[in-house]
């Protein structure tokens, strides 16, 4: 007779972060970190890009596709960097729910998250120079089941909106620096005939 193991059962969120707060709190530093991504375009097409992350732990790379939205001549086949803006408060804030949800012993049976940003495409197409560049306003819509009190709930609400990283950033925004160097290209000279 052969003895058979137990498959292993996956860490819960709270046993996952137990040793990533108790190292924070023992060493605040080890808890700052800078995220960053960057342009790996290639292609002569104004209106497409891609981005790719930059892992600061020696992870995988992941890389997307973004193009410039229809309404300022891009392709109607990708998602625009507006889109990823509100894909990615969207990303944070579902996330962010279902983690204090978990925290909470809450069980979401259902979430449905929409994400709204209202612009003026005068602005950035340079029409009119007193339209906004960019989203005027953002609207988050939560639609969830789950078994908790009224009361529970709202707790929840609270704390997924306060800990949210992108709409916490987006309501307090930090400081924005754009360092831009240039170096002219070579030209060429036409041969002499």
């Amino acid at each position: 007779m052969t003895a058979t193991t137990a498959p292993a059962t996956a860490p819960t969120l709270r046993e996952r972060q137990a040793p990533l707060k108790a190292r924070y709190e023992a060493d605040p530093g080890s808890a700052k970190l800078t995220i960053a991504v960057r342009s790996v375009t290639e292609g002569s097409d104004p209106t497409r890009c891609r981005i790719s992350t930059v892992p600061a732990d020696g992870g995988e790379t992941v890389a997307w596709d973004g193009a410039a939205h229809p309404y300022a001549g891009g392709p109607s086949d990708m998602a625009c960097s507006g889109d990823l803006l509100l894909a990615s408060l969207a990303a944070c804030q579902e996330i962010t729910l279902r983690m204090v949800a978990t925290a909470m012993g809450i069980e979401l049976k259902k979430v449905d998250l929409t994400v709204e940003g209202d612009m003026d495409f005068r602005g950035t197409m340079g029409i009119d120079p007193e339209t906004p560049v960019g989203f005027t306003a953002i609207r988050t819509a939560v639609r969830l089941e789950a078994e908790a009190s009224p009361e529970r709930l709202e707790k929840l609400r609270q704390r997924a909106e306060r800990y949210c990283v992108v709409g916490a950033t987006l309501r307090e925004s930090p400081s924005l620096e754009l360092t831009f160097e240039a170096t002219p290209a070579a030209t060429e000279k036409a041969a002499p005939a």
